[in-house]
């Protein structure tokens, strides 16, 4: 029986395989809203001045355009949360894993509806978390964005 780090070492290989799968399902739809966000910034006004000033342009891409183009990313992946909750579902089934996802499952064959209440309560504060923090992010992101009404 192992015990300490190499447990922890032995859980996290075993996930791997499910969290790529959760991962890449979205991956592609990431991937090209990025690539459309990077190129539109890229013909914006400030990208134009910030060649013209002579900036190194590495330091262009990652200080102002990346900066920029994260934005409509944050948004997708902040409102794709509640569906990777209802795609863990799948994965936990395919790969045996205990989760709340085939708990929920479970909970309604068996018409469990106390652990079932549970179940949406924690997925609604999950989500509201994370709008939370999608929310931070844009603040962080964009200094524009303020929390004065």
């Amino acid at each position: 029986v192992r015990t300490g780090i190499w447990r922890v070492l032995d859980i996290a290989s075993h996930l791997v395989l499910p969290t790529l799968t959760l991962g890449l399902i979205f991956l592609a739809i990431y991937l090209r809203i990025m690539r459309a966000s990077m190129l539109e910034v890229l013909n914006l006004d400030f990208v134009r001045t910030a060649r013209a000033k002579g900036l190194d342009e590495t330091r262009i891409v990652t200080r102002h355009v990346l900066r920029n183009a994260l934005l409509p990313m944050v948004t997708l992946i902040g409102l794709q949360a509640g569906t990777m909750l209802g795609g863990s579902v799948v994965v936990e089934t395919v790969f045996s894993l205990p989760g709340l996802g085939r708990l929920a499952y479970e909970s309604v064959v068996q018409r469990d509806l106390n652990t079932l209440l549970g179940i949406v309560f924690v997925s609604a504060l999950l989500v509201i978390s994370v709008n939370f923090i999608t929310d931070l992010l844009y603040a962080r992101l964009d200094p524009r964005i303020t929390a004065e009404s």
